[in-house]
C-alpha cells in the first residue's frame, strides 16, 4: 500500500508498505524497553509510527534472508535514507490513529532505490521554474540584476529548484523550497496591490525579493540524502540566521545596494512574525509585514489541504492537528480543488 492508502485505514485494519526510511531514532519506553520512532515516505506523502521491541527485523538483500537483532547488529542505525518493507497495524492512541510496524525489512536497494519513493512537489519543474524567472524579470533594477546573478550566474538555482522547505509537516519534499517560495511571493504581491488600494504603501521589489529569498538558510539547514534531513547547523544555528549570513555575503560579494539590502534581510530576519517562532526581530516594514503574513498563511494552507485531502469522504472535521493547534473542518469545498501548477498549467502528481 502508499503511505496515503495507509492514512485511510480504519483502527484494527493490518497492512503492508513500501518506502524510504526518512527518519529513524531509538527510544526507551517507561518500562526502560527500546523502541524506535520512524517516518516512511513514499511518493504519495509520508507516515509517522513506532517499531516496538517485540518487532522483527530481517535483512533480505542478496539471495538471503537474515534475522536482524537491531540492538546487537546496529541494524537501526543503517536505515535512514534505504527502502524498508513494513508490515504493521493501526491502532488507536489517545483518540487518534497510530501506525505500529512488527517487521521491518532492509530490502534489496538496487531494485527499490530510495530515489523512487521520495515525494515531490505536485507542480512541474518547467512551471515552477518559468514563474520564477517571470517574478525576477517583472522587478525593476537593481533587484533585478542582484537576483538574476546570485541564482543563475553563481548557480545558487541548482540546489534552490530541488530543495525541501522543511523535514516534515509542510513541503518536505523534492521541490519544496521552490514551491513554497512562489505561492508566497505570489500571495504577498497580491497583499502589495491590495493594500496600495488602502492607501499603505509598500515597495513590490523588495516584497518579490524578500519572498524568493526568505528561506534561502534551507539550503544550509537541510540535506536530500535522498529524503529531507536537518543538517548540524540547522540544528544548532536555525535557517533564518544562516540565511541572513549568506543573504548579507552575497550583497558584500555583488556590491548590492545597502539600503535596499537591509529592507530585504529584515524581511529575512522576521519573516516568522515573533520571536518565539524564532524571529530575532518582529516584521516593522510595510513588506515584511506583508512577506511574514503571506508566509504564515501559505503553511497553513497547505496543512488544510493535505490533511483535508487524507480525510475520509463522509467526515468534514479532521483529527486534532498539533501543529496548527485546533481540527481542520472542510468546509463548503467538497474536497480540494484540483491542484493548477503556476502560470494556470495543470498540474502533476
Amino acid at each position: 500500500m502508499t503511505t496515503e492508502e495507509v492514512r485511510r485505514l480504519p483502527k484494527d485494519a493490518t497492512f503492508s508498505l513500501l518506502g524510504v526510511a526518512s527518519r529513524l531514532v531509538r527510544k526507551k519506553d517507561k518500562n526502560d524497553n527500546p523502541f524506535w520512532d520512524i517516518s516512511v515516505m513514499d511518493g504519495t506523502g509520508q507516515i509517522d509510527g513506532k517499531i516496538w521491541s517485540s518487532s522483527e527485523w530481517w535483512n533480505l538483500e542478496g539471495d538471503s534472508r537474515i534475522r536482524l537483532d537491531p540492538l546487537a547488529d546496529d541494524a537501526a542505525l543503517g536505515l535512514e535514507g534505504c527502502t524498508v518493507g513494513l508490515m504493521g497495524k493501526v491502532v488507536e492512541f489517545r483518540d487518534q490513529n497510530q501506525y505500529n510496524f512488527n517487521v521491518v525489512y532492509r530490502v534489496d536497494q538496487e531494485k527499490y532505490p530510495p530515489h523512487g519513493f521520495v515525494r515531490r512537489s505536485p507542480f512541474s519543474d518547467e512551471a515552477m521554474e518559468a514563474e520564477f524567472r517571470e517574478r525576477i524579470e517583472a522587478c525593476g533594477e537593481p533587484v533585478r540584476g542582484f537576483l538574476t546573478r546570485i541564482f543563475f550566474e553563481r548557480g545558487l538555482w541548482r540546489e534552490y529548484r530541488a530543495w525541501p522547505a522543511a523535514v516534515s509537516v509542510h513541503h518536505a519534499y523534492v521541490g519544496g523550497l521552490l514551491e513554497h517560495s512562489l505561492s508566497v511571493t505570489r500571495a504577498a504581491l497580491a497583499l502589495v496591490r491590495s493594500y496600495a488600494a488602502s492607501g499603505v504603501p509598500a515597495d513590490a521589489d523588495i516584497v518579490a525579493a524578500g519572498a524568493l529569498l526568505h528561506d534561502l538558510g534551507k539550503l544550509e539547514s537541510y540535506r536530500l540524502s535522498p529524503t529531507p534531513q536537518v543538517t548540524l547547523p540547522g540544528n544548532v544555528v536555525d535557517h533564518i540566521v544562516l540565511g541572513y549570513h549568506r543573504f548579507m555575503s552575497l550583497v558584500e560579494e555583488e556590491g548590492f545596494d545597502m539600503e535596499r539590502a537591509l529592507a530585504i534581510g529584515h524581511i529575512l530576519v522576521s519573516h516568522h512574525g515573533s520571536r518565539e517562532f524564532g524571529s530575532p526581530v518582529l516584521p516593522a516594514t510595510s513588506e515584511a509585514m506583508i512577506v511574514s503574513a503571506a508566509d504564515e498563511l501559505d503553511f497553513k494552507l497547505y496543512c488544510w489541504r493535505e490533511q483535508v485531502a487524507q480525510m475520509d469522504a463522509g467526515r468534514d472535521v479532521t483529527d486534532f492537528v498539533p501543529v496548527l493547534q485546533r481540527r481542520l473542518w472542510r468546509g463548503s469545498a467538497a474536497a480540494p480543488a484540483p491542484l493548477a501548477g503556476p502560470g494556470g498549467e495543470e498540474a502533476r502528481r
